[in-house]
C-alpha cells in the first residue's frame, strides 16, 4: 500500500498548526502517511493538487473555507448548512477523483467553549464575516446563543465597530475573535472593541492561538473576563478531520 497523503490549502500559510499536529501524529502512531503544505494563490490551483492518486485529504484555511465549495462533488449536510469547508476528503478511482467537503471547525469550536458558559451567556458578538465565522456562528445556535456579526465595513445585518455601544457590549456577554487580526507576525493588532466595556461577566474567546495571548485576549484579562484561545478547537477540528478521513 502506497504511502497516504494529506496537506493543507491556503494562503498565506507560514505557521501551521496542522503540518506540525498530523506530522506528530503519524510519526508517534507510526501511521505510513505525510502531511504537505499547498500555499496557492488562487483555489483553482486545488485541481492539479488533487490529481495526486496518493492524496486523501485536505484541510481547508483562510481564505478558501467559501471558495472552496464550487469545485466540489459533495457536500456533507453540516457544512452545507453552515456554508464553510475546512475538511476535503478525497477518493480516486479508476483515474478519476471525487472531492466531498466537511466542516470539523463547528466540533472543534463547540468542545471548546462549552466548559466555559454560563446561564447569563445568551447572546455573542463573532468579529469578522469570513469562513471561519460562519461555523461559530452555526456552532452557537447550537448551543442556544442568539449571535451578532461585526464587520469593519457595514454590511446588512452586522455591527460596525462604532455601533458597539455600552448597551450592545452588555447584551453581548460573549465575543468571539473569528478574524486573524492578532495572529502572527501582525501580533500587536486587535480588533477594535471597545475593551473598557467589557466586564468579568465576558467570555473574550480567540480563534488565533499564536500567540497564544493575543492582544485581543490580553485586554480582556485585564477587565476581568474569561479568556480562552484557538488552541483546543484547533486540536479538536483535527482530531474530527482525521476521523472523516478514515471513515
Amino acid at each position: 500500500m502506497n504511502m497516504k497523503l494529506f496537506g493543507l490549502i491556503g494562503y498565506p500559510l507560514g505557521h501551521s498548526f496542522s503540518k506540525n499536529y498530523f506530522t506528530e501524529k503519524f510519526e508517534r502512531e507510526q501511521i505510513d502517511a505525510r502531511y504537505d503544505l499547498y500555499e496557492i494563490r488562487d483555489v483553482s490551483a486545488l485541481s492539479d493538487i488533487v490529481n495526486n492518486q496518493e492524496l486523501a485529504g485536505l484541510n481547508v484555511t483562510i481564505p478558501y473555507k467559501e471558495q472552496v465549495i464550487p469545485l466540489l462533488d459533495e457536500m456533507d449536510d453540516l457544512a452545507a448548512e453552515i456554508g464553510a469547508v475546512n475538511v476535503i476528503k478525497i477518493t480516486h478511482e479508476n483515474g478519476n477523483h471525487r472531492l466531498k467537503g466537511y466542516n470539523s471547525d463547528i466540533y472543534g469550536f463547540i468542545h471548546s467553549i462549552r466548559p466555559l458558559l454560563k446561564t447569563h451567556h445568551t447572546r455573542a458578538l463573532i468579529l469578522g464575516t469570513g469562513g471561519a465565522s460562519k461555523a461559530v456562528f452555526f456552532g452557537l445556535k447550537q448551543l442556544n446563543i442568539e449571535a451578532d456579526y461585526v464587520s469593519r465595513t457595514p454590511k446588512k445585518g452586522c455591527f460596525t465597530y462604532n455601533e458597539l455601544t455600552e448597551e450592545v457590549m452588555r447584551n453581548h456577554s460573549v465575543i468571539i475573535n473569528s478574524s486573524p487580526a492578532g495572529t502572527f507576525p501582525t501580533i500587536d493588532e486587535a480588533p477594535a472593541i471597545p475593551y473598557h466595556l467589557v466586564t468579568e461577566k465576558h467570555i473574550l474567546y480567540d480563534l488565533v492561538y499564536n500567540p497564544p495571548l493575543t492582544r485581543f485576549l490580553a485586554f480582556g484579562q485585564a477587565q476581568g473576563a474569561t479568556i480562552k484561545n484557538g488552541q483546543e478547537m484547533l486540536e479538536e477540528q483535527a482530531k474530527k478531520a482525521w476521523q472523516i478521513w478514515m471513515e
